[in-house]
């Protein structure tokens, strides 16, 4: 019996090739676009997952409160970690890892930048899970100058020759190799290269607690209640970080007592790090657990769509099938055998639906993981679980999908169709329903679409407060040692070079910030600490970049007071209360009580990304040896690179020269925003992909239960345009219907996304207005290819039963 309902099915399938290719096709776009979007949602929520410690890890975040406002940073001090385990017995152990500045690697003569480097305790690796192919977990990290391999970067340095043992130059500095490691799991919220000893940098370094610096995760002991933890810790802030504020900021104790109340530690579950912080400098940017819902949610709702289709086409189809039914039913065939039959031909197909879907998967993954930055291998969907999975989703999809055209096939009545009477349904209010949902969710993704492209433009197209075009940024400078200056006025002689200069940072990042405070100019008088970002820079840097000063002056080599002084911009003045009086002059005091004269206030300027509130900057003179910019005026960029590359070789630099143009390195701050804007585009025209065949089916099977009546009216004189408007009006009103609730809901879920960027564009009406236009066109079109052909149709033919 089975064997014979799938011989039927696939005989019903080859006859209508071109139904069942559309009904395929839709089904299959809807179940690769699932799995496409399972495996981002498996990816993300399993973040960190994978060690046997996860349930017990959590990382020790810092919370800083003043002026009104407060700072989350996901690091802490050198001694928290080790004082947390001594102070709690709930604290079982603890481990620490901070990431490392790009470094020189060599071995035998091969020599390359490495940016992957992080330094971690001994017993980062067994905490996190993290086994080591060769050498002992244990001991691995416990000496200083040790390192740990990934097996990708083992072969880069050493080939087939085995690792263990041998010695790499790590910026000059000898470091053996003493263990290996497959590599870290995608699915973890920090990445490496390689893993060096903590002690190699920490070895008599003073055990301080009021600073930041260290991701310091803590393993509790099973049972321990969190919240009463954290309840503990403002005793360890006045144990130990007021008599460090009291000493290093040089305040009375009273000043220092606020800490308890503002320096707060926190705990964060290590699994949830990657969907719920969005600290202040996260080893790695984060996701968001709302796009987890939201591609969520859109992965049920492209499954239901996806059925809907099928009900729609299967229906819009089921007059050809009236006289099939009436004769298996004349013949014997019982409901439930025609429901049996309908309901295999409806799985098959789903199970084809599915196997394509597995092709477009294997075809579009590379570009979803462009687009969404994952990783995710075809073998993720091929694996048995995978393919059970599968199998089950195809059987419940085609069942609930073929249920309703399997009933309303098998109900009617053998009399009537077979006499040719046109087969209604009652369900045309649920289908037109379904049709306005199809198009309010489709014309939302063209909302939203425009709206993020919109803001993206705005960010990259911002007035900044500097001048990015045609920066060239030379890396490594540091390496040149004593000829880094002598290098520099070499290419300022150069013609083609308008400006340059040394600095630590280049204006699209910061590596170096403190807390600092105005000194009181009276005995007794209060202050508040404000946390300053720190750039190092020389007198040229200023000019080259095209930063205004709005008052004071800038750095001058002849000053010998200027290695005291201090540049800070507007939004430091106004956190230090400044705003209303001559800065000029004044005295900041940062950590370790060390004081400077404020010079000169320059104009704000983004220095980060639009998502964040321009914050305070001071700007120290020297000791910026990191970088030189320079700005350049040429279209012969290749000529002048060649050129600084030989100036570079011929000091016998201890690096390779390295340059990139700003422009790119500003271009890269909103390459979140980007993907962000590629996957709304590819849902958007999914979305739209979807409603259109649901259309679709929903026209067809409308028009033919109005062929006669179409067929009247042009006997009758009705010309061809005014019935294919006629039949168009009844679907455009739907989607109208779509777009008019489509706009307020939309402009809400947009506001709120916005809301995450300090500085943001308004959403206009044209916005609307054009989505609006877009789904009406597709909607115009859609109907039109069935109504324009129902129209164009030969009236006898439609009257002849009559």
């Amino acid at each position: 019996m089975i064997k014979n309902y799938i011989v039927i099915a696939w005989r019903s399938l080859t006859k209508n090739k071109v139904f069942s290719f559309i009904n395929t096709f839709g089904l299959a776009v809807g179940l690769a676009s699932c799995m496409l979007i399972a495996g981002y949602l498996y990816q993300e929520l399993t973040y960190d997952t994978y060690s046997p410690n996860a349930k017990q890890l959590y990382r020790v975040n810092l919370t800083t409160l003043s002026n009104g406002g407060s700072d989350e940073y996901p690091m802490v001090d050198i001694a928290v970690g080790e004082g947390m385990k001594n102070a709690f017995g709930d604290v079982k152990d603890f481990t620490r890892m901070a990431g490392l500045p790009s470094m020189f690697v060599e071995y035998n003569n091969k020599q390359f930048k490495e940016g992957g480097l992080i330094m971690a305790d001994a017993n980062f690796a067994e905490l996190f899970g993290l086994p080591l192919t060769e050498g002992d977990s244990k001991r691995a990290l416990s000496e200083p100058n040790s390192i740990v391999l990934t097996k990708e970067m083992a072969k880069k340095y050493f080939g087939d020759e085995p690792a263990l043992g041998k010695t790499l130059l790590v910026s000059k500095k000898p470091t053996r190799v003493t263990g290996i490691i497959n590599k870290i799991p995608d699915n973890t919220h920090f990445h490496a290269d390689a893993i060096i000893s903590n002690i190699t940098y920490t070895a008599g370094r003073r055990q301080t607690w009021s600073n930041i610096g260290y991701y310091t995760y803590l393993l509790l002991r099973p049972g321990t209640n969190v919240k009463s933890l954290e309840a503990k810790f403002p005793q360890l802030v006045a144990k130990y970080v007021v008599p460090e504020t009291q000493h290093d900021m040089g305040v009375s104790l009273a000043e220092a007592q606020k800490a308890v109340n503002t320096f707060l530690f926190s705990l964060e579950p290590v699994t949830d790090i990657h969907l719920h912080s969005h600290t202040k400098f996260e080893r790695e940017g984060n996701g968001d657990i709302a796009y987890v819902y939201i591609f969520g949610a859109l992965a049920a709702f492209i499954l239901v769509l996806a059925g809907i289709n099928f009900t729609n086409l299967s229906t819009a189809a089921s007059s050809k099938r009236g006289k099939e039914v009436g004769i298996r039913k004349v013949l014997g065939s019982l409901k439930g055998n025609l429901i049996s039959q309908f309901l295999t031909e409806s799985v098959l197909l789903t199970l084809l639906a599915m196997a394509i879907g597995l092709g477009l998967v294997y075809m579009l993954l590379p570009y979803f993981n462009e687009v969404s930055g994952k990783n995710i291998g075809m073998l993720f969907y091929l694996n048995y679980k995978a393919i059970a999975v599968e199998l089950v989703i195809a059987l419940i999809v085609g069942v609930a999908a073929g249920i309703y055209p399997a009933f309303f096939l098998s109900s009617f009545q053998v009399l009537t169709v077979l006499k040719g009477a046109t087969i209604k349904s009652s369900k045309s209010m649920l289908r037109s329903g379904l049709i306005v949902v199809q198009f309010f969710i489709s014309t939302a993704f063209i909302i939203a679409t425009i709206v993020v492209y919109q803001q993206l433009s705005f960010m990259q197209n911002q007035k900044l407060g500097y001048d990015k075009e045609q920066v060239l940024v030379i890396n490594d400078t540091y390496t040149l040692g004593n000829n880094l200056v002598p290098f520099k006025d070499q290419l300022m002689r150069d013609k083609r070079v308008v400006k340059a200069t040394i600095s630590s940072d280049v204006p699209i990042r910061t590596s170096d910030g403190t807390q600092i405070y105005l000194k009181p100019t009276t005995a007794g008088q209060e202050h508040s600490e404000v946390h300053a970002n720190i750039y190092h820079i020389d007198e040229d840097y200023l000019p080259t970049m095209g930063i205004k000063m709005a008052k004071g002056r800038n750095f001058m080599p002849a000053s010998k007071s200027d290695s005291s002084a201090v540049i800070v911009n507007e939004a430091a003045i106004k956190e230090l209360g400044l705003a209303n009086t001559d800065p000029i002059g004044r005295t900041i005091v940062r950590s370790g009580q060390r004081e400077f004269n404020i010079i000169g206030v320059m104009k704000d300027f983004h220095y980060s990304s639009a998502k964040e509130k321009i914050a305070p900057l001071m700007m120290l003179y020297g000791h910026s040896n990191g970088t030189i910019m320079v700005k350049v005026k040429t279209a012969d960029l290749k000529g002048l690179i060649a050129d600084l590359k030989g100036q570079w070789d011929s000091y016998h630099a201890d690096g390779p020269f390295s340059y990139s143009f700003l422009d790119d390195q500003f271009a890269s701050l909103y390459s979140a925003e980007e993907r962000t804007g590629k996957i709304f585009t590819s849902f958007a025209v999914l979305a739209v992909i979807i409603a259109s065949l649901g259309l679709f089916g929903l026209s067809a099977f409308s028009i033919r239960q109005r062929v006669k009546e179409i067929g009247i009216r042009k006997v009758l004189g009705a010309s061809s345009g005014s019935i294919t408007g006629m039949l168009s009006a009844q679907f455009l009103k739907l989607v109208a219907i779509a777009i008019v609730i489509s706009v307020p809901v939309t402009w809400y879920a947009m506001s709120k996304w916005l809301q995450e960027f300090a500085y943001r564009v308004e959403i206009s009406w044209w916005v609307f207005a054009l989505a609006g236009a877009i789904a009406l066109m597709v909607a115009f079109i859609t109907v039109s290819f069935q109504s324009v052909k129902a129209a164009l149709a030969n009236p006898v033919k439609s009257l002849r039963s009559e």
